[in-house]
């Protein structure tokens, strides 16, 4: 096993190649290889990749990508990806933190240190606390811990004054036990990861077909006539997809990728499970590819349903029997300025002649997307208006079609439908109400955004987070900081060290649990929690590697603990919760629709669907029953002279906010990520030379500026005046106040920006 490393690399070593024109192949073998040895040795590597995504094994703690069916059982013995790998070599790996670790390094020494090296030093092994005052932390026992958390919460004016954060890795199980003890406590203040990411999916899928979630299986993606790829890069975010996209290709399906950056992924597939992979004889994926201009997706697809309607492409019998406000929608595209429409997409009128014959000569469409999409201002009316192009074709509802947002974290889908949420619907608390027989508040709690100005304000003091990296995947990041710097007590449920472990409150603990790789007993019984993937499948997950500590406790042990410590009278016996997983399940099934005989259902092979309206039956849950056309307006972002609109990505090293290297080969950069690209023509009309390093400042429209320092100006093809770099790094330039209308996501993917020489 390889040594965490003791000292922190900069980007002194960065350099630059030029990027790939394929994904997988022989590289992710061995980069899959090279990070399993480094933490587990070969043969704990052996047999926990054995066991990913396999009906008896554990799901990948990665993304919410579903498996590869048949009758029930995986198609491969290796349902994995790279990045799966790498997820894996992270959990697992043999690499510890103890109470010496913080003993030797105090909290304002891990503060200057990067994600990366934060995230390289291992296992969280113990309970840790930091009291008022105290410049390191020092362990503490599970009882006392409990203690704290619960002395804090009973002492709050108001429940409101807690904030219980969720990240989309919690299983049903612990989402549901987390919402039920946060609303007996009395507040709906439940922000997840969801807020920063597909709320915009949700919100708009809500309003246009009656349900928040995409209307697809894994087989509709198999047999698709036209597969539309939208602000994503499945070749690093999601990179089992590309086996599907394969899939679909060779039973003669189309390729569209919309989307600012060429990625590799969608250029040619080497998939190194076959043979043809691994003799570099790829599959190519993208049949055209559209380099949109940031935040235009809006305006493109506004041409094409213009187009579609004034053609005659339209599914009428679909539309008539199904869809409500095609004269409105139709009179609206009618009147708009084709010209301007265009240049803002900065496309040729060729591209979408090309991509409207595609769309109007395919019945069976299916549009996938992910945060390019859902992270701009106008998210929300771009995600309908990519509906309104399935809905006029009749996508949706048939087989291999339909809407498809691709999701993040392995069960954020779930944790959603299990009930985390700061609007939660009067069904839902009715149904909490009728089971567990208390009122539960009905007020709307605060979402991401409010809950950072409600810190940054005075108004929260505790902070609880259930898994993820708040501060280092939030939007502004010095002012997450500092916001969550002024609570009173912050505690952080996780596996591993992370930024917000270290910019914490006057008081903060640190509660180490189990990762999904790992075997969850509470006695002699092996427990197993659930998880529902990006397209609705409910399965289990079975943890069989040993705990990294026997001082772990599961998510579920853990907010039965607070709970405990926290109530008087309860709503259900916290100190026995948990002990039978089933019984939770029981209670599942009585609160959530499409959960009915769960205990059952579940343990079948490839476990069961969640009932789809659209997908299943072409009902629409809606006021009229129907599903919604919308008109929606395009308003271009105005960039000033001389600045660029900054959308902020991953590199192929990290998920999310976890840095597994400092490599992003598909893109060309080695040992660094402090980069950001930039379209040749813009380097050179601004003054600057590939390679130059400046400061990237964000300007706000109240006159505000935010600076992310030392970025090294990289040349690559992106839209003229428009610009990317990675996050976390670049988010603290993103205002805590620019987010999507309706949504409240932060624009991470429409920042203005300058590019200032450093001197």
């Amino acid at each position: 096993m390889k040594p965490a490393p003791r000292v922190d690399q900069g980007d002194e070593h960065l350099k630059v190649t030029a990027p790939k024109g394929y994904a997988a192949g022989i590289p992710a073998v061995v980069e899959s290889v090279r990070q399993l040895v480094d933490h587990l040795g070969v043969a704990k590597a052996a047999r926990t990749m054995l066991r990913i995504n396999q009906p008896d094994g554990f799901d990948c703690p990665g993304c919410a990508w579903p498996e590869d069916n048949l009758n029930g059982h995986r198609t491969s013995r290796f349902e994995f990806c790279e990045n799966g790998a790498k997820a894996i070599a992270e959990e697992a790996t043999d690499r510890r933190i103890t109470a010496d670790f913080f003993a030797e390094h105090s909290i304002a020494s891990l503060a200057e240190r990067s994600d990366y090296w934060l995230g390289q030093q291992g296992r969280l092994t113990e309970p840790m606390y930091r009291p008022a005052g105290a410049t390191h932390y020092e362990p503490i026992s599970w009882e006392a811990a409990f203690a704290r958390i619960g002395g804090a919460l009973r002492a709050l004016s108001s429940p409101d004054r807690a904030v219980f954060y969720t990240s989309g890795r919690t299983s049903n199980e612990a989402a549901f036990s987390y919402q039920l003890f946060v609303r007996a406590l009395g507040t709906n203040n439940l922000p997840d990861c969801s807020n920063m990411c597909h709320e915009s999916s949700g919100v708009a899928l809500t309003e246009t077909i009656g349900i928040g979630k995409g209307t697809v299986t894994i087989e509709d993606i198999h047999d698709a006539g036209l597969l539309v790829i939208i602000g994503q890069n499945p070749g690093t975010n999601h990179p089992r997809m590309l086996s599907a996209l394969e899939t679909a290709k060779r039973r003669g399906a189309k390729v569209v990728s919309i989307n600012p950056l060429p990625e590799a992924g969608l250029m040619q597939f080497r998939n190194p499970q076959t043979v043809r992979g691994l003799a570099r004889r790829g599959t190519a994926l993208s049949d055209l590819h559209l380099p949109v201009a940031v935040g235009a997706d809006l305006a493109l697809f506004q041409l094409v349903n213009a187009r579609l309607a004034a053609s005659g492409s339209v599914d009428r019998a679909f539309v008539d029997a199904s869809c409500d406000g095609f004269d409105e929608l139709t009179t609206h595209l009618a009147g708009l300025d084709h010209d301007a429409l265009l240049a803002a997409t900065g496309l040729t009128a060729g591209d979408v002649d090309a991509f409207v014959e595609l769309v109007a000569g395919h019945e069976r469409i299916v549009a996938c997307w992910a945060m390019g999409l859902t992270q701009h201002r106008q998210a929300v009316a771009t995600i309908r208006e990519v509906a309104n192009t399935l809905l006029l074709r009749g996508a949706i509802g048939k087989r291999g079609a339909g809407l498809c947002p691709v999701r993040g974290h392995s069960n954020v889908q779930g944790d959603r439908t299990m009930g985390i949420y700061e609007r939660p619907s009067p069904a839902f608390l009715d149904a909490l109400a009728d089971r567990f027989g208390f009122e539960p508040p009905r007020a709307h709690g605060f979402d991401t955004v409010e809950a950072i100005a409600a810190m940054a304000a005075g108004d929260v003091d505790v902070f609880v987070a259930m898994g993820g990296n708040f501060v280092s995947a939030a939007p502004d990041t010095e002012a997450t900081a500092a916001a969550m710097e002024r609570c009173a007590l912050t505690v952080q449920v996780s596996t591993k060290l992370n930024r917000s472990h270290v910019r914490c409150g006057t008081e903060a603990l640190i509660l180490p649990c189990l990762g999904r790789t790992e075997r969850d007993s509470r006695g002699p019984e092996q427990r197993f929690v659930t998880v529902e993937d990006s397209m609705g499948v409910v399965h289990a997950t079975r943890g069989r590697n040993d705990p990294a500590s026997p001082h772990l406790r599961s998510e579920v042990d853990i907010v039965a603990g607070i709970a405990a410590a926290a109530l008087d009278a309860s709503v259900v016996d916290w100190t026995d919760w948990g002990r039978d997983y089933a019984a939770i399940r029981d209670h599942i099934a009585a609160v959530v629709p499409g959960f009915e005989d769960f205990n059952r259902r579940v343990v079948e092979p490839g476990g069961f669907a969640l009932p789809n309206g659209p997908r299943d039956s072409r009902t629409f849950a809606t006021a009229t029953g129907r599903a919604r056309l919308t008109v929606n307006t395009f308003e271009p972002i105005k960039v000033p002279p001389g600045r660029l609109l900054l959308q902020t990505v991953r590199s192929h090293d990290q998920y999310n906010t976890t840095i597994y290297g400092l490599d992003d080969r598909y893109r060309g950069i080695h040992d660094g990520r402090r980069v950001v690209f930039v379209n040749a023509d813009d380097i050179t009309a601004l003054g600057h030379a590939d390679g130059d390093v400046v400061d990237v400042v964000s300007e706000w429209r109240d006159g505000s500026e935010r600076r992310a320092e030392r970025f090294r100006i990289v040349s690559y093809p992106t839209p003229r005046g428009c610009c990317a770099a990675y996050f976390p790094e670049a988010n603290v330039l993103v205002p805590l106040d620019s987010v999507a209308e309706g949504s409240r996501t932060p624009t991470s993917k429409a920042i203005v920006v300058r590019l200032e020489r450093r001197g």
